[in-house]
């Protein structure tokens, strides 16, 4: 019991840590039904293609064991490259695989978007030759560079994760609420056909909630890569799994619910590990999932399903 006290304070930094990559990923799947009523499966390998892009950029700045530029310029231009690459194809899937069949049955998206995942995935292997790629962390951010806070150790690149995480959720929370893209997607989350008769531009607002949501994929794929120090291409599923868990925890379709999911989920898989071996962390995700459901099926936030993106 003490070893497992001791343990706690390390356990909740690495839950928080997590928990805000799942909240970003969670709120693609959250935005994107909120309007549509569609869930977009191949959001996790969205993710998965943002941190390749991040990867490329590192590799290409990285000359023998060193950085060409300066850390902070690498970090923000892995960012910018994965934003880009993530947007751009989040746009494309919501052109081509999911606009002709927004008049058809749910079933139809769905495999679209199941058949899209396979593609990306398979179309990574075949890039990557399946080798998974190494994140070289430790030149973009020292080892060294640490707090030691009421038993935990925690990273520079953890307080990083962390603190952008939350300054993009904030920042999307106002962006949402106060600005007139915000009320364009509030209005046609709504009621699309009357959001319609009022001259909101519903392809427009579904396109570009794909790309925001498509974006945040992206920052949390260049995020993961630098705390597991590498990516590969099946990362997406598990991530797309966890993300879609941790929406549907917070109360799918809301905005704050999934960053609240997010948060719960990375905390409950953290702590899972100090009373169960690690190789059940998946379990303890989907057992938190069907506790929740039965308890509270709509969700942590379910009962604002009202005030859905």
């Amino acid at each position: 019991m003490e070893q497992t006290l001791a343990q706690l304070p390390q356990q909740i930094v690495n839950g928080l840590t997590l928990g805000s990559v799942y909240a970003l990923l969670a709120l693609g799947y959250s935005m994107v039904y909120g309007i549509l009523k569609m869930l977009n499966f191949a959001h996790g390998d969205v993710f998965m293609v943002g941190a390749f892009a991040g990867w490329g950029v590192l590799y290409l700045l990285t000359r023998g064991g060193a950085l060409a530029a300066n850390p902070l310029l690498v970090l923000l231009a892995m960012t910018l490259a994965a934003v880009a690459a993530t947007s751009l194809l989040g746009g494309a899937i919501e052109r081509l695989a999911y606009r002709p069949l927004r008049g058809s049955s749910r079933l139809a998206p769905l495999i679209s978007a199941l058949g899209v995942s396979i593609i990306l995935e398979n179309a990574a292997m075949l890039l990557t030759a399946g080798r998974a790629k190494a994140y070289q962390t430790e030149i973009l951010i020292p080892p060294g560079w640490t707090v030691y806070a009421a038993g935990a150790t925690i990273s520079a690149t953890r307080l990083a994760i962390i603190a952008t995480s939350v300054a993009i959720m904030l920042a999307l929370d106002f962006a949402v609420s106060r600005t007139m893209l915000g009320k364009a997607m509030r209005a046609t989350s709504e009621d699309l056909e009357a959001a319609e008769y009022m001259g909101v531009r519903t392809t427009g607002v579904i396109a570009t909630t794909f790309i925001i949501g498509s974006g945040l994929a992206g920052v949390a794929g260049v995020m993961i890569g630098l705390y597991y120090m590498q990516v590969d291409f099946i990362m997406g599923f598990s991530a797309g799994l966890k993300a879609f868990t941790a929406a549907v925890l917070g109360g799918i379709g809301s905005m704050r619910g999934a960053m609240a999911g997010g948060i719960v989920l990375g905390l409950a898989e953290s702590l899972g590990v100090l009373f169960v071996a690690p190789v059940y962390k998946d379990a303890i995700v989907f057992s938190v999932l069907i506790a929740t459901l039965i308890l509270r099926p709509a969700g942590i936030l379910g009962a604002r399903a009202h005030e859905k993106v």
